[in-house]
Formats: structure tokens, sequence, C-alpha cells
């Protein structure tokens, strides 16, 4: 994602981070560096982790840069508040992606561009065919394809995606280490998942046939997949629906009149 930023024209003057703990900080802090004078917006559900975010980005109270500087704050920007979007692994863990791809166009102003990344249908391929073997539920939702997030992107409004994905693998070198790492990237949002609360017999079953994931060629260490999508999309300028007779506001005539002075 820090790469695609490269080839883009665009410097925002505002921009959000969404959910920024899980999108990560070092990311947070690059994108400081990328855009020092921009104003920065700290979006998340809970609220505690947003201020906690922003007492770890935001300097010092001694420092002159934290009064001098662009403001940090965990709030939710207005409408068309900020050029850039920045969303990394957060659709997949949305029970409502479209819902959460229409507020982050309305939170871009217009020229303004989403950044955003998020698990692909070949994650966890090697604990789905295990849970199968087992009978068991599957250990996740089924995860979006990349070319139906395309389509999403352009039915919430937004112009000109751009998408790609990349295969990665990950080892870890104990059931427990996996499972950890499992739950901090996100939720089972499965309607066919186990309702109730699982018992110590269970854990047990669970740890043994995570074992079944080690792979020689990898020392022994469990292996899992995952398929990374990436993707940006800019938010045009709005069209208006024309009839045989049509009224138009004068913000809006302005507004369509404008020519912006960069595009992606």
């Amino acid at each position: 994602m820090q790469e695609r930023l490269d080839f883009i024209k665009l410097q925002p003057r505002q921009w959000a981070h969404w959910e920024p703990l899980r999108g990560g900080l070092s990311a947070h802090k690059a994108l400081q560096q990328r855009y020092p004078q921009a104003d920065v917006w700290l979006v998340s559900a809970q609220p505690t982790e947003a201020q906690a975010v922003l007492e770890r980005v935001q300097p010092a109270w001694w420092q002159p840069a934290r009064w001098t500087g662009p403001r940090v704050q965990n709030a939710l920007p207005s409408d068309g508040a900020v050029q850039m979007v920045w969303a990394n692994m957060q659709l997949h863990a949305s029970a409502h992606p479209q819902t959460l791809l229409e507020r982050w166009h309305r939170a871009l102003s217009t020229d303004g561009f989403l950044m955003f990344s998020c698990f692909g249908p070949d994650t966890l391929l090697e604990l789905r065919s295990l849970y199968a073997q087992l009978g068991w539920p599957p250990p996740a939702h089924e995860f979006t394809d990349m070319h139906d997030w395309g389509d999403m992107l352009v039915q919430a409004g937004f112009a000109e995606p751009v998408m790609d994905m990349e295969r990665i693998t990950l080892t870890y070198e104990t059931p427990e280490r996996l499972l950890v790492e499992l739950r901090e990237l996100g939720r089972n949002l499965n309607v066919t998942r186990f309702a109730g609360l699982r018992g110590r017999s269970w854990h047990g079953q669970l740890i043994d046939a995570l074992r079944l994931l080690a792979r020689p060629q990898e020392g022994g260490r469990l292996s899992l997949s995952f398929e990374i999508v990436y993707g940006h999309a800019l938010k045009p300028q709005p069209r208006m629906a024309l009839s045989a007779q049509t009224e138009i506001g004068l913000d809006q005539m302005r507004q369509m009149l404008r020519r912006p002075a960069n595009k992606l």
C-alpha cells in the first residue's frame, strides 16, 4: 500500500486512518512522515483503542510539534473532510462491507482516494481443508474475490478502482502461537460457526489437529497461506441526474465547474 502512494499525485491535507491499531502503527508513522503537514483522523469502533493510538503517535505535551504541527484527533471525520482514507486489513472483518465502503466514500472529498487491503478467498486454505476433514464447521467466513471488491467499489460511488493481490505463507513454531495470531487478525463471521462455548477437551483436540499443519520443508513449523488483496479508488466529481427540467443549486454548479488541480 505504501508503494502505491508513489504513483498518486494528490497530496492529502487531511487523511483518516481507519482502525489504526489493527492497521499498524508502523504504517501510521510512515504515513505521517510522507505527509508531515497533513491533519490526521484516527477512526476506531472502540474509542479506547483510538485514544491509545493517539497517545502513542502524538508528540509529548512539552514538544513544540504537539502545538504547532498538524492536528491528530480520535474522531470521525465529517462528510467530505479528508482526501485519503487508509484502511489496512479492514473489509474482510466487516459484517456489512458495502455499508463500510459507502461510509468511506462519504468521508472523502471529491477527487480524494481510498487505500485498502483485506484477505482474499485463498486465505487459510490449509486450515479450511483440515476442518473439513475432521467434519468441523469452517474456521472462517468466505473471503471476497478482488474482482467482486472492484464491483462493490463502483456500486458505492468510487471510480477507477485498481485491484491487485499477492499470496504469502506464514509459519509458526507452535499451535498456540498460531491461534494467538489468528485471533489478532480478525474474527469468524461464518453463520455456521459453533454458537456456544467450547470446553477444555475441544481445545486439546484443536491443538492436536493443528500439529498436522507442520511441513517438513518448513523445518517442522506449522504453515498457513494468506491471499492479500490490495485496492485503491478515486471519489469522482458528482454527476447530476438530468431530466427534461433540472434544478441545480449554486454550490452544486460551482462544484461541477471546478477543475481539480490534482488527480490520481
